[in-house]
């Protein structure tokens, strides 16, 4: 297997990289409108033979950005991006779509057969408010020829000087739309892809299933070729194992939904953690299984 690599370009962004193909682009200073809620993305992310797997602002929801980590509701603060779920109103502009600021590097660069990127950011309200302060850090590890695994760790301390709830449109009356946190967006042809569980393949109708890992398979304009995505949701994880929320009839996403149908309150002063696995294969659905366990073990790994 090829080696990885970090190409950093200073105060944006970072490209992992293994052998030629540029597995995932971090754009941890986005130049995003306020109304999309700014936030750090992975895009495009590419599988081990160079075919895209996500999405970047499609029209339909252009808040959508690739792999995020994007909350819609953090006490009345939307930090997801776009107008906000009112109960019985639907959903309305608000002022209140928050930033994902990056304050500053922590640590970039290649250790051993894993490579990574830590920094802190700040969350502050559109009235200018600090309400989090966050560490994060995104590892890439090869998994074979045709994987690789991402992780995402997250450490998020409230400081906003009282209590914070953080729920999703469904914890404020909205049936069945349950999303928020570590959000996939996949490429328009994957549109009528096949969702896979531990014990279902299927469609829409998984949507707000709990388990531990589920995974998105999908075909690509041109060569007709199959990938896969899959997510893997930590032991340790608040709520675990999570209600998921998936799409596929209209558009393809996958989403380990932390808030789905339950809020988690955050104290003042209180830290919660939150550790994912991403895998990216070139396969299609019956490796679901296979590359589940992979990621788990890489996950395991990164604690």
């Amino acid at each position: 297997m090829s080696a990885l690599a970090v190409r950093h370009d200073i105060g944006s962004a970072l490209t992992l990289r293994a052998g030629d193909v540029d597995l995932a682009r971090y754009v941890y200073v986005p130049d995003t409108p306020e109304l999309e809620s700014p936030k750090p993305y992975l895009h495009p992310v590419r599988t081990r033979a160079g075919r895209v797997v996500s999405l970047f602002r499609p029209h339909d929801h252009v808040w959508h950005k690739g792999i995020a980590w994007s909350l819609p509701n953090v006490g009345d603060e939307n930090f997801w991006g776009g107008p906000t779920y009112v109960h019985g109103r639907s959903y309305v502009q608000l002022a209140n779509n928050g930033a994902q600021l990056h304050r500053r590097v922590v640590d970039v660069g290649v250790d051993g057969e894993t490579a990574g990127f830590t920094h802190e950011l700040d969350w502050i309200t559109q009235a200018g408010a600090t309400v989090i302060t966050e560490r994060r850090t995104i590892a890439a590890s090869l998994l074979s020829d045709e994987a690789w695994a991402l992780t995402f760790d997250t450490t998020m301390t409230n400081t906003s000087g009282r209590d914070v709830a953080f729920g999703s449109p469904t914890t404020r009356g909205r049936e069945n739309a349950g999303y928020g946190g570590l959000f996939w967006r996949g490429p328009r042809s994957f549109t009528g892809g096949a969702v896979v569980t531990p014990d279902d393949v299927g469609g829409d109708e998984l949507r707000g299933r709990r388990s531990e890992w589920m995974a998105f398979a999908g075909r690509h304009d041109g060569d007709d070729a199959r990938s896969l995505v899959l997510m893997v949701d930590h032991a340790a994880n608040p709520h675990h194992p999570p209600r998921w929320f998936t799409r596929s009839e209209n558009f393809a996403c996958l989403n380990p939904a932390p808030f789905f149908s339950e809020e988690l309150v955050v104290a003042d002063g209180e830290t919660v953690r939150f550790r994912y696995g991403v895998g990216v294969a070139d396969g299609g659905e019956e490796d679901a299984a296979a590359l589940a366990d992979s990621v788990r073990r890489v996950l395991g790994e990164s604690v």
